[in-house]
């Protein structure tokens, strides 16, 4: 009997048809390289030549779910991560390009002390912690993995957000040299994403800089992410070089290719079926192509800590 592994699944079932089609450009432009950069992408993965550094003085989170966690390996080899590819397989194969060191985080807009944050410095802003997240996408698959990391409200606190700061912009390197991706069109780069102003201040949202202890391999976000349990991984920005705080509304990178697909809050809602899709069951990366999948849980199973957060809304019209 044949089974099928979640990379053998075509991407023109998971991936939107626009950014699909495109993927023969992509496949060019990454056959353009110079001969160096040739080179350079005919070399293994990182993932594939060993682990990440340790991160020191991890400890454990209350937060966390009491789940089997997916394998570091499942987690490192299947990603979307568009910058790289959109094979579920690209990132693993292309984020060994990216450069992490030197990297530098701007905290910008609505805030009383603005500043930039080498990486070193946000280690040790606050006492890291594993937290073991669902991390749940649209392509109805779901992982479970131990991020590292310490509440995003930490940082905000420390550049007080002005009274008119209302949502949280989240940029994303802009590297084309080392992110093939970037070369076409597949979004509008750099990428962007956003929050609410107390989605971010939740203690749910991490301010991600490891996983399994270590950190965090390029294809998952390196050096620093951000992770929103309860809401689809699409939002949870990867590479981030800026952090912006504003009074209207973030234009937000899969919004604006796909508004009829990818709403701003993009909360995990098994009752609001995507286009192409359904999203009440999900199948857990690792367990088999034809393992029995399981129901999609409101918010992600947060919805005792995340539900009061849009009490008000019309959970239909702001998906």
């Amino acid at each position: 009997m044949l089974i099928k592994r979640p990379s053998d699944i075509p991407p023109s079932e998971i991936t939107p048809k626009g950014v699909y089609l495109r993927r023969r450009e992509f496949l060019k432009a990454t056959g353009a390289l110079g001969l160096g950069a040739g080179l350079a992408l005919a070399r293994p993965a990182r993932a594939e030549e060993g682990r990440g550094a340790k991160l020191a003085e991890v400890r454990k989170s209350p937060l966390s779910t009491m789940e089997p966690l997916t394998s570091y390996k499942d987690i490192t080899h299947y990603n979307n991560f568009y910058e790289f590819g959109t094979d579920k397989s690209d990132p693993a194969q292309q984020a060994h390009l990216l450069r992490t060191r030197p990297w530098t985080v701007a905290v910008e807009g609505l805030v009383r002390r603005p500043r930039v944050y080498d990486i070193d410095e946000l280690l040790k802003l606050a006492p890291l912690e594993e937290r073991i997240y669902r991390l749940r996408c649209v392509e109805a698959w779901s992982m479970v993995v131990p991020w590292v990391g310490y509440p995003l409200s930490a940082l905000i606190r420390q550049v007080e957000p002005l009274g008119s700061a209302k949502f949280v912009e989240f940029t994303t390197v802009l590297r084309p040299s080392e992110m093939p991706g970037q070369r076409l069109p597949i979004l509008a780069w750099p990428y962007v994403e956003g929050l609410r102003l107390d989605e971010a201040m939740h203690p749910l949202t991490l301010l991600c800089l490891g996983l399994y202890g270590e950190v965090l391999p390029n294809q998952n976000g390196a050096p620093v992410r951000i992770v929103v349990p309860w809401k689809y991984g699409f939002k949870s920005g990867k590479s981030i070089v800026k952090i912006r705080f504003t009074e209207f509304q973030p234009r937000t990178s899969w919004n604006l290719a796909a508004p009829h697909e990818y709403g701003f809050y993009a909360n995990v809602n098994p009752t609001v079926d995507h286009p192409r899709w359904s999203q009440a069951k999900e199948r857990r990366i690792g367990e088999g192509l034809f393992a029995r999948k399981r129901d999609t849980l409101m918010f992600n199973g947060y919805a005792d800590q995340v539900a009061h957060l849009y009490a008000d809304m019309d959970l239909r019209k702001h998906f």
